[in-house]
């Protein structure tokens, strides 16, 4: 039942049109439909015979199992066709016998006639002129042919009046069943697509998923911000939100992957485009450079880049011109602050060759050995190669998965074409999944409100030739004695001590 329900969340917009749709559909039927009025008229069945109680008790019976017979007559052709002869009705016997319906009311010897038509005192006089030739036929059918008069009498209790207001349509009960069944198409419609639904919802089925064929460990999960676009880093614009403390989970979480021989030249990939592997990388090296050390992020992406884009950086001198050898690697360096950026440069025409060449190749290891982490944005492996061109230069791919977008089939695929040439995957990570489940998951967030925002993770300089020592770099700001930070659910004092540390050593425990 949890698992409906949470289908029924989630599909929660669809439901809601639909039920919409249903009661606009009940509103217009109701509107656009001609009114018609039903005029009732009661009959009282009696036998004429009968002189002590036995016979009256007889009679009754007689009576009362009569009348069940006697409502299948009201709509034959012997009524209906006297009628319309009788009123000059413009409609044939047929469809006056389609408007007519008789009830027998159970032990009783009372029958109800009842016309149907469009207009109510024609209504009346139709149900009437049914009543006293429904009478006449049945003392007819009930005569033996040596008898003078019919032991069985009918008598018109109620004549049939004008009906005052309308039988159909009825707004209420057209708008109730509208809306029914446009919440019952919603479930159904919820059910349908979530059953054919292949794509990876949640962090517990990419790692059963993954888990299923042996695949690598899932090293964390983060939550979707609307917000990404204009703030894109989140550990500086939401240093306690969800957002940034998945990114401190994913950079504990690395650590463990490998204790003995720790990776440090990780590539950042996904399936397919439009995953967000650019707005990973980018956080993940500012949560590597948040613990001091020295991070360098690569755009590598030479088929469409956006890391200079999205930290608004020069454009033109990158990666690309390195590998040509237009420039040397600490010339076309650029800094955000707390970790350098080697842009991608021109988009080349041949990317392929230029990821898999002896160039990058030393690029890449000169960046090793000078800083203590190198995070390089990778091309996605689906649509083309340059991914996998680069596996013999990197210690290990970082495959992002974006949820509800990248489907199981296609996270098998992006997994298998690593493992084909001789790729190390470290592990996965789940990105934009929502934030109610995010929270949820983990049982506390926090609420960060700055006293002083802190300046300078975007001071730019540009092609200075500046090469951040091998040391270390300035982390990002963290809270001081001046910033007010509260956390609901566990809260874990900060006591003089950067949170980046807090979580860390949460994590491991």
């Amino acid at each position: 039942m949890r698992d409906y329900l949470r289908v029924l969340s989630r599909r929660w917009r669809a439901i809601t049109v639909l039920a919409l749709l249903g009661t606009a559909v009940g509103a217009l039927i109701t509107y656009t439909a001609n009114p018609e009025y039903r005029a009732t008229a009661k009959l009282f069945v009696s036998v004429r015979e009968g002189s002590d109680t036995l016979q009256l008790a007889q009679g009754n019976v007689f009576t009362q199992a009569r009348v069940r017979s006697y409502a299948e007559v009201a709509a034959s052709p012997m009524v209906s066709r006297h009628v319309v002869e009788t009123l000059g009705l413009d409609m044939t016997p047929s469809q006056l016998s389609r408007r007519i319906s008789a009830t027998a009311q159970p032990d009783t010897v009372l029958l109800r006639l009842t016309v149907t038509d469009t207009r109510p005192e024609r209504a009346a006089r139709i149900s009437n002129a049914v009543a006293e030739r429904f009478a006449e036929v049945v003392r007819g059918l009930e005569r033996p042919d040596d008898a003078r008069t019919s032991p069985v009498r009918l008598s018109i209790t109620q004549p049939a009046s004008v009906p005052s207001v309308p039988f159909s349509p009825r707004p209420a009960v057209n708008l109730a069943i509208g809306l029914m069944a446009g919440l019952a198409l919603g479930a159904g419609f919820a059910v349908a697509r979530e059953s054919m639904d292949r794509s990876v919802r949640s962090l517990q089925s990419l790692t059963e998923l993954l888990a299923g064929f042996g695949g690598p460990p899932v090293l964390g999960s983060v939550a979707h911000d609307p917000r990404t676009t204009r703030h894109p880093v989140a550990l500086l614009d939401d240093l306690h939100g969800l957002r940034a403390e998945g990114f401190r989970r994913l950079r504990t979480s690395l650590r463990f992957v490998d204790v003995d021989q720790p990776p440090k030249v990780i590539a950042v990939t996904s399936p397919l485009p439009r995953e967000g592997k650019t707005s990973v990388a980018i956080n993940l090296a500012a949560a590597l450079a948040e613990t001091g050390a020295s991070v360098c992020l690569v755009d590598a992406d030479l088929r469409r880049p956006s890391t200079a884009r999205v930290l608004g950086l020069v454009r033109d001198a990158g990666l690309t011109t390195v590998l040509i050898g237009q420039a040397e690697v600490h010339q076309v360096l650029q800094s955000v602050g707390s970790f350098s950026v080697l842009t991608s440069g021109s988009v080349p025409p041949n990317p392929t060759e230029l990821l898999g060449s002896d160039q990058l190749r030393s690029v890449l290891r000169s960046l090793a050995d000078k800083f203590d982490h190198v995070v390089v944005d990778t091309p996605p492996v689906l649509p083309v190669a340059d991914a996998s061109a680069i596996a013999t230069v990197v210690d290990g791919y970082l495959v992002v998965v974006r949820a509800s977008r990248t489907s199981r089939d296609q996270v098998g695929a992006a997994l298998r074409t690593l493992q084909q040439v001789g790729a190390s995957v470290l592990g996965t990570v789940l990105n934009m999944t929502s934030s109610k489940e995010e929270g949820s998951t983990y049982g506390y967030a926090y609420e960060y409100r700055p006293q002083h925002r802190t300046a300078g993770l975007f001071s730019k300089r540009r092609g200075s030739g500046h090469m951040p020592p091998a040391g270390g770099a300035p982390a990002l700001p963290t809270p001081g004695g001046e910033q007010d930070a509260r956390a609901t659910g566990t809260q874990e004092a900060l006591d003089g001590e950067p949170h980046s540390m807090t979580a860390d050593r949460s994590a491991q425990r």
